[in-house]
């Protein structure tokens, strides 16, 4: 889409460090085209009141139980030991997602959200190292080193867009608790049947941009609601939606990227969404990420927001 209409995403900046989660008080340093947008999200930050995990004041803190990692478990850096605890993480989370699902229960289970951040916080260390990367791929099984080599490969490209943001811009910024991910996928999934853009690339788009709707503050530039429009898009591409509810903000979003060339042209697609090359290999990192194994969906639903600050990562939302 024409630069006037692109869809540019303040809280995009922040989410870059965290690889589809919030880049640690970082704002992306995009192409000239996103460049006021990402100012915009490196001055995001949490509200003075909202609480560091989203999530009410009341609220209990998880514990970490028998085999689950705490919040702020040390994560190792010799790739034999990376490789070790990215499979035991992996394969954890993953036997995790499945009791939940099977379940029925709406609320993520403490062991998936806290596999989940731990998972996120391996890839982030993979991510800033391409060797340590290519080392620790070498030692998992092909199917996990190509899912470690797609999710390194995403965060390490947002994080080439994230700088450090200052406090006083954070302060700016306002986080929430997602919608429930079922409900989610199903509006992804009933775009799909619509416009035929594929619900993964829906959904990494979202996380992306967003960390599924967390992060709600509104770039500098204007851009709005849980997939980042500009208003004059919206009103062309909305569909006569509200532009911060997640369902309509989901099929303006399938609207838009099917006019922009998808599903023939993915890449052209999401340029025109947000104009940045590292962007668009992000996105599609994670949504062949999502297509290999559907439940990496429920892992990035569960991935916390980071951003950059001038003493290193800061995360905003998740257990403490």
């Amino acid at each position: 889409m024409r630069s006037a209409h692109v869809m540019i995403a303040a809280p995009l900046a922040l989410l870059l460090a965290g690889c589809g989660g919030v880049a640690d008080g970082a704002a992306a340093t995009p192409p000239p085209s996103r460049a006021a947008a990402a100012r915009a999200s490196a001055g995001a930050t949490p509200a003075a009141k909202v609480p560091a995990s989203g999530r009410g004041e009341a609220e209990e803190r998880p514990a970490a139980g028998a085999g689950v990692p705490a919040p702020d478990a040390p994560i190792p850096t010799d790739p034999a030991e990376l490789a070790a605890a990215l499979r035991t993480t992996t394969t954890s989370l993953y036997a995790a997602i499945d009791r939940w699902t099977r379940s029925g229960q709406e609320s993520p289970p403490q062991d998936v959200v806290l596999l989940s951040l731990h998972q996120q916080r391996i890839y982030r260390v993979l991510a800033r190292d391409a060797a340590l990367t290519r080392r620790t791929a070498e030692r998992l099984p092909a199917r996990l080193a190509a899912e470690a080599r797609d999710n390194a490969t995403a965060v390490g490209r947002l994080l080439s867009l994230a700088r450090p943001i200052s406090a006083a811009r954070r302060k700016q910024m306002r986080l929430a608790e997602p919608l429930p991910a079922e409900r989610l996928r199903g509006y992804m999934t009933r775009a799909e049947k619509r416009f035929g853009v594929d619900w993964e690339v829906l959904a990494a788009v979202m996380l992306v941009e967003t960390k599924f709707g967390r992060v709600t503050s509104s770039s500098s530039a204007g851009a709005q609601g849980p997939m980042q429009f500009m208003p004059a898009t919206w009103r062309q591409y909305g569909l006569g939606g509200d532009i911060h509810d997640a369902r309509d903000a989901i099929l303006g979003a399938a609207n838009y990227l099917k006019a922009s060339g998808a599903p023939g042209d993915y890449r052209r697609a999401l340029y025109a969404y947000n104009h940045s090359d590292h962007y668009v290999d992000a996105v599609q990192a994670h949504a062949r990420q999502m297509q290999r194994d559907p439940r990496s969906f429920y892992a990035y639903y569960n991935w916390q927001v980071f951003v950059l600050s001038a003493k290193g990562d800061l995360r905003l939302t998740g257990p403490r």
